[in-house]
């Protein structure tokens, strides 16, 4: 019926995928990482508590935000839930208006925190990875090529001469051939 219920409140603004059981969960949102998740914290199987500790564990999906929905409305697990990642806690029974306002919020906090991540991590000239985003990058597949004992391999470019070009044809010019070099390379 809460599953229902939310479905009618969010369906006509957003795509709302539904599952009943927390691995069942855990398997959607592995194929198909979603926006947000609404999770409550008694379930069939694995509790919400436990998805959410799985979904914050995994590289991938620990920047999903969670919410918790729950008739639970012990302070503990409110705190619990907020430590283990989860961004918010709502008490049933939902006021649609309310929680259509904290999930906006949320996506609104996302969205805007994925457009910083992207105007930090990319060159405002070319679009293409910076050195920031190279630096992480490279970290990280550094310690999953060890882990599994994997060739990592660096390609390093440099455009020689490239001053003598701006100053012939001009910066309007140079930043036109960075961004086509770029295009190419990328």
């Amino acid at each position: 019926v809460n599953i229902q219920a939310l479905y009618q409140i969010f369906s006509g603004d957003y795509a709302v995928f539904i599952a009943t059981g927390g691995e069942q969960a855990l398997n959607f949102c592995r194929k198909t990482p979603p926006d947000l998740i609404l999770l409550d914290i008694v379930m069939p199987g694995m509790n919400g508590i436990e998805v959410c500790k799985h979904l914050k564990a995994d590289p991938v999906l620990r920047d999903i935000p969670v919410i918790f929905v729950t008739a639970h409305n012990d302070p503990n697990e409110e705190v619990l839930g907020l430590t283990l990642g989860a961004v918010d806690f709502i008490v049933k029974p939902v006021y649609p208006m309310v929680v259509k306002a904290r999930v906006r919020t949320q996506l609104t906090i996302k969205f805007q925190s994925e457009l910083l991540q992207k105007i930090a991590f990319s060159d405002s000239l070319t679009g293409v990875a910076n050195r920031r985003c190279f630096d992480e990058k490279f970290a990280a597949e550094w310690r999953r090529c060890q882990r599994s004992r994997e060739y990592l391999g660096v390609i390093m470019i440099d455009l020689d001469f490239f001053k003598n070009y701006n100053d012939y044809y001009g910066h309007l010019a140079g930043d036109e051939c960075l961004r086509k070099v770029a295009s190419v390379l990328e």
